[in-house]
């Protein structure tokens, strides 16, 4: 499978920009936020000029094309990822919004019970931890996907438990059996991390949690938007992903969860629409997913991603994803090429199906603020930090990395081109 790479690049009006004096722009920073493509953003100028009204609460037209436009959105995420049915799907303001809102559940849920339907042994109260209770995360999570269950387990007294990563950026599994046991309540991964670009055993750590009776959380933010992902292949129990990774705008995001465990979960947030009926003294909900979504909702912003997912379903997830695995190779085997520079995560540019297209990496001599100025002067678009992923840079013994990560819209050439400022950037410190 190949793609028209020059075509798709004229859908993406920001890459015919010039910057710092007229370089060509080399946009390699889609890990962060992606572009957009023109049909995206004519979605969204054609809500607000010819649809906008709020939803479910108008009897007019507009009101009715809103309604139909924002759940037509929720019925494309349900389809990208395999959904049974589009009441599963949540929508949220990003994933980080989505995860809080399961760990909330989990701190204030009461008398909740029913099997997990995957061979569970769970009963009443599986969502309701306690001291003696575990959850279970891995050292290479975004920020997003530890704070939560940090502060999850200082409300509750659980025990907060993690997986750590091999020198090579693996997920260490090799105490699998001793970090989920019987007390583990919860086990959240990433599916792909953001800096390392390791994909993640998902479906065996999943079967290893069911078999105790815990839940799985998936954070699939840098794999949804880059290869076809399916819940059920997965094992997942929820699932987040995020708009503006994708080719759609930001402040809409995507939780998915088995519709029995949303019908169990309480609400996150209170407010217009989450209702059913309400008393000065009392409220009853309404189903799933509107119980989780309070108030007037990012309406525009669901279009704009049903746009989106319109975008990367029309060019096909499996062509993307052998792109990028062309683009990787050939970005690993450039950079790998280059005295002093050290690959975060998995490096062997013949195996491109284990990773993803984020290439983290450091520059003996060369901080990675100064690689990535250097690197921007010359039109070049990376990030350099810890990329909210603190923990994961002290296991590897640094404390930040430069980030260059790969979408459909990119090139060879633009590999070369980073391979070509890196090289003037250890140049320039070198004198």
């Amino acid at each position: 499978m190949s793609l028209d790479v020059a075509l798709i690049r004229k859908d993406f009006p920001i890459l015919e920009r010039q910057i710092r004096g007229g370089q060509p722009l080399v946009y390699l920073d889609s890990a962060n936020t992606s572009q957009k493509p023109r049909q995206v953003i004519d979605a969204l100028g054609d809500f607000y000029e010819r649809h906008n009204a709020n939803i479910h609460r108008a009897s007019h037209q507009l009101g009715e094309e809103a309604t139909e436009a924002y759940e037509g959105a929720r019925i494309k995420a349900a389809e990208l990822i395999g959904a049974r049915d589009e009441t599963e799907v949540v929508f949220t303001k990003n994933i980080s919004e989505g995860i809080n809102l399961v760990a909330y559940s989990m701190s204030n849920a009461t008398a909740i019970g029913g099997g997990s339907g995957k061979g569970s042994t769970a009963g009443p109260g599986r969502f309701a931890l306690g001291p003696g209770d575990e959850v279970v995360i891995t050292e290479m999570e975004h920020h997003s996907n530890i704070v939560p269950w940090q502060l999850l387990c200082q409300r509750t007294g659980a025990t907060l438990r993690w997986f750590g990563v091999t020198p090579d950026g693996r997920l260490d599994i090799s105490n699998l059996g001793d970090l989920i046991t019987e007390r583990t309540k919860l086990v959240a991964l990433v599916h792909q991390s953001n800096v390392l670009g390791t994909i993640n055993p998902v479906r065996m750590i999943a079967d290893a949690a069911y078999a105790v009776g815990a839940l799985v959380l998936v954070d699939a933010a840098q794999s949804v938007p880059h290869m076809p992902v399916d819940v059920t292949e997965l094992g997942a129990d929820f699932l987040g992903f995020t708009g503006h990774k994708m080719c759609g705008p930001t402040g809409i995001g995507v939780l998915w969860a088995r519709a029995e465990l949303l019908a169990e979960m309480p609400p996150f947030l209170g407010g217009g629409e989450m209702i059913e009926s309400v008393w000065m003294d009392r409220t009853t909900f309404a189903a799933p997913p509107h119980k989780f979504e309070a108030g007037t909702m990012p309406i525009a912003q669901a279009v704009g991603l049903g746009a989106a997912i319109d975008y990367l379903s029309g060019i096909g997830l499996d062509a993307i994803r052998a792109h990028e695995e062309r683009l990787i190779s050939h970005a690993l085997a450039a950079l790998t090429a280059i005295d002093g520079v050290r690959i975060l995560g998995p490096a062997d540019p013949a195996d491109p199906a284990s990773r993803g297209s984020a290439i983290s990496f450091t520059v003996d001599g060369v901080h990675p603020h100064d690689v990535s100025q250097v690197l921007d002067d010359l039109g070049i678009a990376v990030r350099a930090g810890h990329h909210c992923a603190w923990p994961l840079h002290r296991a590897f013994g640094v404390q930040s990395s430069t980030r260059a990560s790969f979408y459909l819209y990119n090139t060879l050439e633009e590999a070369d081109a980073l391979a070509g400022g890196i090289r003037k950037a250890q140049r320039f410190f070198a004198r």
